[in-house]
């Protein structure tokens, strides 16, 4: 009833899932940063990843933690999971019970697994993305879900989704491991609608925007002025010079969006921000000549 990916690139850990169940994300996905992840799906046993975590964390392989999980299991031919430790090593395991199809793949740094799939292309599609894609690891394990959501994914339908991606210090403020933690529960069209919040995470949350994704406020000036006293956050005339009164309601509108982080002191603001400021406007039926 779901496809899934645990990985790592040797500092975050993570996993990826997508079923037609509900909330499959308070389920399935379990990581912990700096050991490794696993995912335990099918009849799921949540038992087992801790109990692979625990194993992993003592130094015990993602392969060996694996087989003495199950052991421990009468459930086991019913079972499907996969695990991946800090250090890379990975293993995955199909229950002969799994509804079809099932199976699962295993690669350098990550397994993908799946049960009552359209087929085994689904996870075909998804080492095959997880591998070429570029960027971070949110990066590679979302590329990895939407493919094998585009090759038919659950052949019941879909429902639910999520990801969680654990960095030592690299939650918010430094203060949680926490990178990336997001869940659908019940949406038609649920691996977009992740991909739609995770936008709006890293926006907010993450910082990694590309250096040369930026826009002038020189050039913007008269169509921020124009959005935020729509808005009301501008009260100012619309002249198109970037004066201190732009200036602090940028900042007003930016801190109402939770963005205190992604406003710069210099003459440029982040694309990503202005780009979400002028989708907003459109959002609300503002006419903008951006």
């Amino acid at each position: 009833m779901t496809f899934s990916i645990v990985a790592t690139d040797g500092v975050d850990v993570g996993v990826a899932v997508a079923s037609k169940f509900i909330a499959v994300g308070a389920i399935v996905p379990q990581a912990k940063a700096g050991i490794g992840a696993v995912a335990t799906q099918c009849y799921a046993n949540p038992r087992l990843g801790s109990l692979i975590l625990r194993l992993l964390e003592s130094g015990i392989n993602a392969s060996d933690a694996l087989t003495r999980a199950l052991g421990e299991d009468q459930g086991r031919d019913e079972r499907q999971l996969g695990v991946v430790s800090i250090k890379g090593d990975a293993a995955a395991y199909t229950g002969s019970k799994c509804p079809e199809y099932a199976g699962h793949i295993v690669g350098s740094g990550y397994t993908v697994q799946g049960n009552i799939l359209v087929g085994p292309e689904v996870l075909e599609n998804m080492a095959k993305a997880f591998e070429t894609k570029r960027g971070e690891l949110v990066d590679k394990l979302l590329e990895a879900l939407s493919a094998g959501d585009a090759a038919g994914g659950d052949r019941r339908g879909s429902q639910s989704a999520a990801i969680i991606v654990l960095r030592p210090g690299g939650g918010y403020l430094g203060l949680t491991d926490t990178y990336v933690d997001l869940r659908v529960d019940d949406h038609p069209d649920p691996v977009s609608e992740l991909r739609r919040l995770f936008s709006i995470w890293e926006l907010t949350l993450l910082s990694r925007e590309d250096p040369n994704d930026v826009v002038l406020k020189s050039d913007v000036a008269l169509t921020v002025q124009k959005v935020l006293k729509v808005l009301g956050f501008y009260n100012g005339d619309v002249h198109g010079n970037w004066d201190k009164a732009t200036e602090e309601a940028f900042r007003a509108w930016a801190g109402f969006e939770n963005f205190e982080n992604k406003v710069r002191d210099d003459d440029k603001i982040w694309g990503s921000v202005y780009r979400y400021l002028i989708n907003e406007a459109r959002r609300r039926g503002l006419l903008v000549n951006d």
